[in-house]
């Protein structure tokens, strides 16, 4: 059989789960139930000889962030980036495309990036059987067997069965997300949840795009056909996506089409939609109550703690669950879980940067922390990965204190190079031109001291950057 390109989307940005995802950190790049996150888990299930070298589909702005999180589990993938957000039947367009270039009825799947499978075997088996029924021309999504009446998912009702041979059977109707008595009854029905997981051969997609949507089709060829290098990513044509509707592939083909055939999955999966998943999922104690991190339950039931960096304790409070991060504490009550993303919203509305951004930063070549901060002050912790460099760079308003806590910086200032070890310091006056390379074969740890009338990211001029940020 041919083998399948994994094509796998990870350009959203995951408010429900707030506070620990947020904008410049989604959920899908957060370990929520093991040490790899879900984009990690999800890449892996695909390293079968089944699966041919993925492709990553994601934003610009998680560019570096992929890179590292691929680096870290050894997995070459190409990775394509998305300009504008746009909806997923773009994405399908665009990944069709893609896989033309590949070579000609190139079988496809697609993949979320932030679900969970708890049988990665048996996904990876099931994905063979849909790829088979894919090559004949048919478009297969995979349909979770329910194993509760859930009223967060849209649900499939499966039809006549395509073969003997196979557990395929047609789309009689996609069903929006119902309320619970509808659940209920769908579930009674044998109706099957609707992973968002489909897998094509290229030029059926691309077909039923034409035929359904042609200025998809259209946006997405351009797309491709216009996209350049920058580094090692693919940059998609930001000119031609913006011509592309914002539509899901649900609307755009498959409440359309003729070929949808649907694969009944058992292989534990969720979408991780929100923290009372996570607490379902999560293992417990007799007290039915999980914690993750620094925490501590007394006197109380069902409760989720995730504190990976400080204390937190619950004592005599139920059905609750608690995350703290370094600037911001959800407390919410178990059954109002799906109201994160109302919260996230408001949050926005009233201007608050957590809404957004973590205390965390994360760059190419490593990451900044926030320590304090003061009118004409700040205090920052890096950490540069080996052979890290950041920008050759300098400041107007600010003048930097530099102290190396952990392995050596190759610090440039003007025309001058100096090597600051541990427990050294150097001052960088305003106005200075400089740069910091981690030259060793551990991380380079530093605190830096910022001192001026402005502070904000934006004073920094960068001149030369090996990240071609200038």
């Amino acid at each position: 059989m041919k083998k399948i390109l994994p094509v796998i989307m990870c350009g959203g940005s995951g408010t429900r789960m707030w506070p620990e995802s947020r904008e410049s950190l989604p959920k899908q790049f957060i370990p929520l139930l093991e040490p790899l996150s879900t984009f990690q888990r999800t890449v892996l299930s695909f390293s079968a000889p089944d699966f041919e070298r993925p492709v990553i589909l994601t934003n610009v702005e998680y560019r570096f962030l992929v890179a590292e999180q691929l680096a870290r589990i050894g997995v070459d993938a190409q990775i394509v980036l998305e300009p504008l957000r746009r909806d997923s039947a773009t994405a399908v367009g665009i990944a069709a495309e893609l896989a033309l270039l590949r070579g000609p009825q190139t079988i496809v799947g697609i993949f979320a990036a932030d679900h969970i499978v708890r049988k990665p075997e048996a996904f990876a088996a099931l994905c063979v059987e849909a790829g088979a029924a894919a090559d004949e021309g048919f478009i297969v999504t995979l349909g979770i067997k329910p194993d509760h009446p859930a009223t967060g998912y849209g649900y499939i009702r499966p039809g006549e069965a395509v073969s003997s041979s196979s557990s395929a059977r047609r789309v009689a109707a996609f069903v929006e997300k119902p309320n619970e008595d509808k659940a209920r009854a769908y579930v009674a029905e044998g109706y099957l949840w609707n992973s968002g997981n489909f897998l094509f051969r290229e030029d059926v997609m691309r077909d039923e795009l034409q035929a359904f949507q042609p200025e998809i089709a259209a946006a997405a060829a351009q797309a491709v056909a216009a996209s350049r290098l920058d580094l090692q990513f693919r940059v998609l044509d930001a000119e031609a996506m913006g011509a592309s509707p914002k539509t899901s592939i649900d609307y755009a083909v498959m409440e359309h089409t003729k070929r949808a055939v649907v694969i009944p999955a058992d292989i534990g999966w969720s979408d991780v939609g929100a923290w009372s998943t996570v607490m379902e999922l999560s293992d417990h104690d007799g007290g039915g109550n999980s914690v993750q991190g620094d925490g501590l339950v007394l006197g109380a039931q069902n409760v989720l703690i995730r504190s990976p960096e400080q204390f937190t304790a619950v004592l005599g409070v139920s059905d609750v669950i608690v995350v703290t991060t370094q600037d911001a504490v959800l407390v919410l009550n178990a059954a109002q879980a799906d109201k994160v993303k109302d919260l996230v919203t408001e949050l926005k509305s009233r201007g608050r940067q957590e809404a957004l951004v973590h205390k965390r930063v994360y760059r190419p070549w490593g990451h900044y922390q926030s320590i304090d901060a003061g009118e004409r002050h700040q205090v920052k912790r890096i950490v540069v990965r080996p052979d890290g460099r950041l920008s050759l760079q300098k400041h107007f308003h600010r003048a930097e204190h530099w102290v190396v806590v952990r392995g050596t910086a190759e610090v440039t200032m003007n025309d001058e190079v100096k090597y600051i070890h541990e427990n050294e310091s150097i001052f960088l006056p305003i106005g200075c031109v400089h740069r910091l390379v981690n030259p060793g074969k551990i991380d380079l740890e530093l605190i830096e001291v910022q001192t001026g009338s402005y502070l904000g990211e934006d004073d920094i001029v960068r001149l030369e950057d090996v990240y071609n940020r200038t």
